[in-house]
């Protein structure tokens, strides 16, 4: 009776392991998902840089806005090559980081 149990719970470890498989997809979907959700925030934070930027009432700090602006441009830009998120990030956004330097300093 103590081999059967045994083999039983063997068994049990064969099927586990293939739960533990999909598992790892999820948490690997998961993980992409945060991923995905976090470069939508940086994002969000560029267009609010970008905003501030054409804003007269910001024109003191400029300098300062402009400066986060291109820091937040390289954390994207570096996050989508890391995490290999290309479909996730909105083209016409990187084509335009160039055309706002050029349009702001007009």
């Amino acid at each position: 009776m103590g081999h059967h149990e045994h083999r039983g719970h063997r068994d049990r470890g064969h099927e586990h392991d293939g739960r533990k498989h999909e598992r790892s997809s999820s948490a690997q979907t998961f993980r992409r998902g945060r991923a995905i959700a976090f470069l939508e925030r940086l994002q969000t934070k560029r267009s609010t840089l970008l905003h501030q930027l054409n804003q007269p009432e910001y024109d003191a700090i400029k300098l300062v806005i402009s400066g986060e602006l291109k820091a937040t441009d390289a954390i994207i830009q570096e996050f989508i090559q890391s995490f290999e998120l290309r479909e996730a990030a909105p083209e016409s956004d990187n084509n335009r980081i160039g055309e706002d330097e050029k349009n702001d300093s007009n």
